[in-house]
């Protein structure tokens, strides 16, 4: 039996890398400003380049958001499991609340396109915003069983409570968004 190779992916050209890089910087920018209902054609001429190149490179929204965000994640994903030893399980999970709130406030809009990504396993962000509720499960979890958080928490429950207080922050102040973050947090204790 003769198994085929596969295909080696295509390194991209110098000048699509360019492009790809330019794109993902002028996103950044554009959803940093204006949240992540930018328009995408204002992102493509910031970036300098035509509208085709931008979908060439993210078909979608929820493509170019999910390479923008893509490291961003799994930092989130990997703090979560620096802080899985924590002495106090409740003080590990906390801390990983708070930089998930810090993350998601970067860009107006992103807790709802992670929490409607969550319900689409077609969506480009699926994997991403799943790879981060798994390791806050895992948080969530140890926290539960040391009796430090309330028994009936789940790890859904702290997504959507990071999305809520992300919104705040980005309608009210920063010192409205932490207070609101610290009751939730209190209310959270077993």
């Amino acid at each position: 039996m003769v198994i085929a190779e596969q295909p080696r992916p295509r390194r991209m050209r110098a000048d699509a890398r360019r492009n790809y890089e330019r794109l993902l910087a002028a996103a950044d920018a554009a959803f940093a400003a204006q949240g992540t209902d930018a328009s995408l054609e204002e992102i493509a001429r910031a970036a300098g380049v035509a509208n085709g190149t931008l979908y060439g490179h993210f078909p979608t929204r929820q493509a170019l958001l999910e390479a923008l965000l893509r490291d961003r994640m799994g930092a989130l994903a990997g703090r979560a499991g620096e802080l899985a030893d924590a002495p106090s399980p409740s003080e590990g999970l906390r801390d990983w609340v708070y930089a998930a709130v810090e993350h998601t406030m970067r860009y107006r809009g992103l807790s709802t396109a992670c929490l409607r990504a969550l319900e689409d396993e077609t969506s480009e962000l699926y994997a991403a915003c799943r790879g981060v509720l798994g390791a806050a499960d895992r948080l969530v979890a140890r926290a539960r069983a040391s009796g430090e958080v309330r028994a009936d928490l789940t790890a859904r429950d702290v997504f959507t409570l990071v999305g809520a207080v992300a919104w705040a922050g980005s309608e009210a102040t920063r010192e409205q968004a932490d207070r609101l973050l610290g009751i939730a947090l209190d209310g959270l204790r077993g």
